[in-house]
């Protein structure tokens, strides 16, 4: 039997909401009696899950973003993107714990830049790593400590978190014409 165009889009669509539900429960059960506790979301899409993060876990004030823009090993090679944001860190991350934020792991390239900023603002007692969906690929040794999903992709898609007016997540599946 062939698939039908509702049965593909309901294969390339995941259950955002549902995935963020999970990932709260997670980095909830692993902050329990953490005392110096902060969330950084990597822009855009790690810095949206951590908004919702943090105001779900009252922690809107140890809230931070990071845009690791200038510190990619490929800027050399890709250039600036048009759209970058600016780092937004106005608490001390000296002895923190660090939850970093992220929408999809992939080659772990980003997560490293990350830290680099973060080592800029000062050395946290620990940075743990969250991430909606993991769809694996690594080039680095880096693992979440927090993951909602795992996806396999072919090597000409990727992973696309929305963000609607209401707040509400979408994840969809992408061509990737790079």
């Amino acid at each position: 039997m062939p698939t039908t165009t509702n049965q593909l889009d309901a294969i390339r669509q995941f259950d955002a909401e549902a995935l963020y539900q999970t990932l709260l429960g997670q980095v909830r059960d692993g902050l329990h009696g953490v005392q110096d506790a902060a969330i950084i979301g990597i822009h855009s899409g790690g810095a949206w899950l951590a908004e919702r993060l943090a105001a779900d876990l009252g922690l809107k004030d140890r809230l931070g973003f990071i845009d690791v823009s200038f510190y990619r090993d490929d800027f050399a090679k890709k250039g600036l993107h048009p759209d970058v944001k600016p780092t937004h860190i106005l608490f001390n991350v000296d002895r923190a714990t660090i939850v970093l934020v992220d929408d999809v792991l992939y080659t772990g390239r980003t997560t490293r830049a990350a830290i680099n900023v973060l080592f800029d603002y000062g050395r946290p007692a620990r940075i743990m790593l969250a991430a909606l969906a993991d769809r694996g690929g690594r080039e680095l040794p880096v693992a979440a400590d927090f993951v909602a999903t795992a996806v396999a992709l072919e090597a000409h898609q990727s992973l696309a978190l929305a963000r609607a007016g209401d707040g509400q997540f979408s994840l969809t599946i992408e061509e990737d014409h790079a």
